[in-house]
């Protein structure tokens, strides 16, 4: 079981290598969109970062995005 706690995940942006902070369950969901729209993980964390504003993260972005993919998905 994880213990919760976030771990540092690398990623490149721009050509930067640059690492967020996510909690296990975040990063495997980040990772589970990014395969299911057939999308590299570092493009799809670049459109997060594009998106964001100034005042956001880019962790709390990408918990932000998953949350709301999940709940904008339609039920089985």
């Amino acid at each position: 079981m994880a213990d919760g706690r976030p771990k540092k995940h690398s990623l490149t942006l721009k050509g930067h290598r640059t690492s967020v902070s996510l909690e296990d369950e975040f990063w495997r969901a980040f990772c589970d969109i990014a395969k299911e729209k057939q999308r590299p993980i570092n493009a799809l964390a670049a459109e997060i970062d594009a998106d964001r504003g100034f005042d956001t993260g880019l962790a709390s972005a990408i918990r932000l995005y998953v949350l709301r993919y999940f709940r904008q998905r339609p039920k089985a």
